[in-house]
């Protein structure tokens, strides 16, 4: 039977809207804009990862062509640091005070990359001229950059006068209880991963505008929220009022996480513009983004499962050791902790013994990449999983079942607290392995291996926590022209947000898309906003923006009965007008608009307050291929069976999984931010640090199995992050099945040519 797919609201495939512009070269990006009088700007960055440091000259990059203004950190040492706001609860309930970087360094840099001077010029070329005048004299200190040399008796410190790098101390569960389980079981398994490290690398670099008009400051910046960043800039670091600064994002070329926090560059250019009376605008290039802002990922955690004569799991016990880099970033210390709070997976585990150490390295802080902190909770718990049914010789998949959470058990409080309101666990797990070809999966391993390749299979099932409780207002208005405008807080960073919302707002007032205009990214324009993480705008936003539409609509049937002279109930909306039903008697939006004897008969808002996150899941199944002559691994198929509670927009849905997944194989397989012992990034350029290609990706079979969430208004549960949380254990449990055979036990991430290769010389 056919069914028709919905042309506005829920489920309708409409082509994203804003991509017309995108397309003939309209976008609106920070760097693309320009201003009357703009200067340009450079930061001067530490080639050392640790050291003290005096500014010898200034006075040749002063005279420099073209200078106008050299920032240091005597002429910002009134601002504040920048700040820390992940909200921990440090295990031995000491306060935690974070390491925060200054917004230049004063005498001692922690990092290479970290900032030391800001040189404004009438072009960038004459800034970066100046830069390299700028005289700085290193004392180089002895630099840390990974968690072995962190941790332990003797370590390398990271900051002069430190005890120790120890950051945080961070746990959960019941440790009695766990400890008990142990002592019990009849089984014990252990695996130890190595989580690499990320550089997010966003198509867009970040950019940065600012400009000064007594008593206000205003900065344009590509960013994953307007008004967090105000809040931020104004009262931590400028120690201004909040209206005292107008943050402003116009398009955003990819931000996962990374753009959501507060910089350095944005309150220089801001300093500067003041100091100057002229805007001031820094763009960094892809140096700049690879040593300065926040990397993603990197720990090591051992996990332990304790298991009962049945393979039915009874404790698991986590040591995990997360670096944070040289500051606490934004929200870097709470990752971990976030992580550790979906370890469990889709797993009913009925106590966990969890414990997270935190360390300060001289390297770029580390902070929320896309999934933040998911991704390493379902590596870990999938990876542990397979080794589980290894240890004991059981079916792996029939492991996972004998395990899962069941129907019945639905609504589940995990042991860390985590409320699961729906799913079908059981059921995604079997579709994927369908369309995945389990069953039949030995007979292409045997071909492979007749061809001389190494052929495996891997699956992960995941679940993730979005939507966090919250809320995200949205405010509409008929416009005096008959356009609908729709305000609202979050920031679309390429998700498509403008064609889910205007979805929502066609579907309650039949109007036409192109007759509707999203605005986000003005603290001006909008009261109030939560801005875009975590998978939240979509649930929480749309829910907002349809209630705030349903409103608009009531309120536009009134004006219409009034000017047509009919009962309320007889109007009908339709194409931008309000028609009799039955009738040709019509008024079109632009006569309501006119009508209107206030701006409140023309607007509405609305408002979902939602009171528990909401546990997107599903089933990933990947099959590679390994040539053992040069260690190259070959994704030959993908299955992706999702629960996302309610698809908005199959067409949205489909880019945001594909991408996330892109990114989880460029985790598995590719991508490792590298440094040596000296601190010093060596995969700064895209010359060293590999990015997944499209020739590197397979086709997806990707389909929904969704079942409705209690928690959403609308049952949506979110997708921004699944395919990124799914990915990495699916394949590397693939990974690791085509090597056994082999002899090899063990490979961590990323599989590249050369490790798959070392792995099985190392097996001979």
């Amino acid at each position: 039977m056919n069914v028709m797919t919905p042309k506005f609201g829920l489920g309708a495939s409409v082509l994203r809207k804003e991509d017309d512009a995108f397309i003939r070269g309209a976008g609106n990006y920070t760097d693309d804009e320009t201003r009357e009088g703009l200067l340009h700007a450079v930061v001067v960055r530490s080639p050392h990862a640790h050291a003290r440091f005096t500014i010898a000259d200034l006075e040749a990059a002063r005279s420099a062509p073209g200078v106008r203004l050299i920032l240091t950190h005597e002429d910002v040492a009134d601002l504040g640091d920048l700040p820390c706001l992940a909200p921990i609860r440090p295990a031995d309930g000491m306060p935690f005070a974070p390491r925060n970087a200054p917004v230049l360094c004063r005498d001692v840099v922690q990092h290479v990359g970290d900032a030391v001077a800001f040189v404004v010029a009438d072009s960038a070329v004459e800034a970066r001229d100046a830069a390299e005048l700028v005289e700085v004299d290193y004392d180089p200190l002895p630099a840390v950059a990974d968690i072995a040399g962190a941790r332990g008796e003797g370590a390398v410190l990271a900051s002069e006068g430190s005890a120790d790098n120890l950051a945080t101390r961070l746990y959960e569960g019941n440790k009695a209880a766990a400890e008990a389980a142990f002592a019990a079981a009849a089984h014990v398994s252990e695996i130890t991963l190595v989580q690499n490290r990320l550089v997010c690398n966003y198509m867009e670099t970040r950019s940065a505008i600012g400009e000064y008009a007594e008593p206000r400051y205003t900065l344009t910046t590509g960013s994953q929220g307007v008004h967090g960043m105000r809040n931020a800039l104004a009262g931590r670091v400028l120690k201004i009022d909040n209206d005292q600064l107008r943050v402003v994002t116009r398009d955003v070329g990819g931000g996962f996480g990374t753009k959501a926090f507060l910089y350095r560059e944005h309150a220089l250019v801001l300093v500067a513009a003041r100091r100057l009376g002229q805007p001031v605008k820094w763009t960094a290039d892809r140096t700049d983004h690879f040593v300065s802002d926040a990397h993603g990922r990197d720990n090591i955690v051992t996990g332990r499962m304790a298991m009962d004569e049945n393979g039915r799991f009874t404790a698991l016990s986590i040591d995990l050791a997360a670096n944070l880099g040289a500051y606490a970033s934004q929200y870097g210390p709470m990752i971990p902790w976030f992580g550790m709070s979906m370890a469990t997976g889709l797993y009913d585990i009925p106590a966990i013994d969890v414990e997270c150490r935190a360390y300060y390295t001289n390297t770029v802080p580390v902070d929320a990449y896309r999934g933040a902190g998911r991704p390493e909770a379902a590596y870990m718990i999938e990876r542990l999983v397979d080794q589980c049914a290894l240890d004991l010789g059981v079916d792996r998949v029939e492991l996972r079942r004998r395990n899962f959470i069941r129907g019945n058990q639905l609504p589940y409080r995990t042991a860390f607290g985590r409320l699961y309101d729906t799913g079908d666990f059981a059921g995604h797990l079997d579709e994927a392995l369908r369309r995945s070809g389990w069953a039949d999966f030995e007979t292409r391993r045997e071909a492979a291996k007749a061809d001389g390749k190494l052929r495996g299979i891997g699956l992960a099932a995941y679940v993730e926590a979005c939507a966090f409780p919250g809320s995200e207002p949205a405010y509409v208005e008929l416009t005096p022209e008959g356009r609908v405008e729709l305000k609202i807080g979050t920031q679309s960073n390429g998700q498509g947000h403008a064609t889910a919302y205007a979805q929502f707002v066609a579907e309650e007032l039949k109007l036409d898309y192109d007759m509707i205009d999203v605005r986000q990214g003005d603290t001006d324009d909008t009261p109030t906003g939560g801005g875009t993480g975590g998978s939240r705008s979509i649930p929480l936003g749309a829910v907002s923006v349809r209630r705030a539409s349903q409103a608009l609509a009531d309120k536009l049937k009134k004006l219409a009965a009034d000017e047509l002279e009919a009962a309320v109930a007889d109007i009908e909306l339709d194409g931008g007008t309000a028609r009799i039903v039955g009738t040709d008697r019509s008024i079109d939006f632009a006569a309501l608009a006119a009508a209107a004897k206030s701006d409140a008969d023309r607007k509405a808002t609305g408002e979902f307050k939602q009171e528990e996150a909401t546990y997107p899941n599903g089933t990933h199944v990947c099959e590679v291929e390994i040539d053992p002559e040069t260690g190259a691994t070959h994704i030959v198929a993908y299955a992706i069976v999702d629960d996302f509670g309610v698809t908005v927009n199959p067409i949205l849905l489909a880019g945001q999984i594909h991408g996330g997944v892109a990114q989880g194989i460029g985790q598995a397989l590719i991508e490792n931010a590298v440094y040596d012992g000296e601190g010093q990034l060596v995969t700064a350029s895209f010359m060293d640090y590999a990015m997944p290609r499209a020739e590197d990706l397979p086709n997806f079979d990707f389909r929904t199995r969704n079942v409705p969430s209690t928690t959403n208004a609308l049952g949506i549960k979110g997708a921004g992050e699944a395919g990124t949380i799914g990915a990495a254990p699916a394949v590397m449990n693939a990974v690791a099945d085509a090597l056994r055979p082999a002899g090899v036990e063990h490979i961590d991430m990323p599989a590249t040519p050369l490790r798959v290769w070392e792995a099985l010389q190392a097996a001979h």
